[in-house]
């Protein structure tokens, strides 16, 4: 605690502070004129007068030492860094809130417009939209946070492991609940991104061709939407809203 701390060298200093003010006062030159107590321009012996002044000077400073521990006036140390550090967390929790709002609303687009998002044509308007079509299920990976460092799933168990400490403590239903749904996302997006990325070598492997390339990326489409749901969860429990 900084004005613990600060206190404390206030007090350990006012025991040397005599000491160092003895120092100085005998160094002062004996034909020195000094004011203790005395009225202005009148000799005083010097030797009495250093005594006096350190004195004087050592109970100041153990006094005020010990008013400040006890009444803690000192507020800009004691509450000033406390208040930042709040300030700077719930920024952080807010922030984290609304990755996770997007991702959900992000992923749920992706899910009504599968076919649309996965797939790419070059058909020059042809009346069959899949001939010269091309499924791209690296679609899958953006949209989970797997190809971008801005999208607002990138590394989302990081940011729900940290909006687990949201979840009360002693309410263990809801913690339990919460770890579910945390281990369901870790779990399906990294199947979901994992069966879009062999999907997009469906065509190339040995044996393989657009149907493989189909059968990978419906897969991945099912792990998307359990974790699309396990956001849902999360979004749940934490009372977070999606426009």
């Amino acid at each position: 605690n900084s004005s613990i701390t600060l206190s404390m060298f206030f007090i350990i200093s006012s025991c040397f502070t005599p000491v160092f003010g003895g120092f100085l006062l005998n160094t002062m030159p004996e034909t020195k004129l000094l004011r203790c107590g005395t009225p202005l321009f009148q000799p005083t012996p010097v030797t009495s007068c250093r005594k006096k002044m350190a004195c004087d000077y050592s109970r100041r400073v153990i006094f005020d030492s010990f008013a400040f521990l006890a009444t803690g006036t000192f507020t800009g140390f004691k509450t000033g860094p406390n208040n930042a550090a709040a300030a700077v967390l719930t920024s952080t929790e807010n922030a984290d809130k609304e990755k996770i709002a997007l991702g959900y609303k992000r992923l749920t687009y992706l899910i009504d417009n599968w076919e649309k998002e996965t797939t790419v044509c070059n058909s020059g308007g042809q009346d069959n939209p899949y001939i010269g079509c091309d499924r791209k299920p690296d679609k899958v990976m953006e949209y989970l946070g797997y190809k971008n460092m801005n999208d607002p799933l990138f590394r989302a168990d990081k940011t729900l492991i940290r909006l687990q400490n949201l979840i009360p403590s002693q309410d263990s239903e809801a913690q339990a609940e919460y770890q579910d749904a945390l281990d369901t996302w870790v779990e399906k997006s990294e199947e979901g991104s994992g069966m879009a990325y062999l999907s997009s070598w469906g065509e190339a492997n040995p044996g393989g061709g657009k149907d493989r390339v189909a059968l990978f990326i419906e897969r991945s489409k099912k792990d998307v939407i359990e974790a699309r749901d396990s956001l849902a969860t999360v979004m749940r429990l934490l009372d977070i809203r999606v426009d």
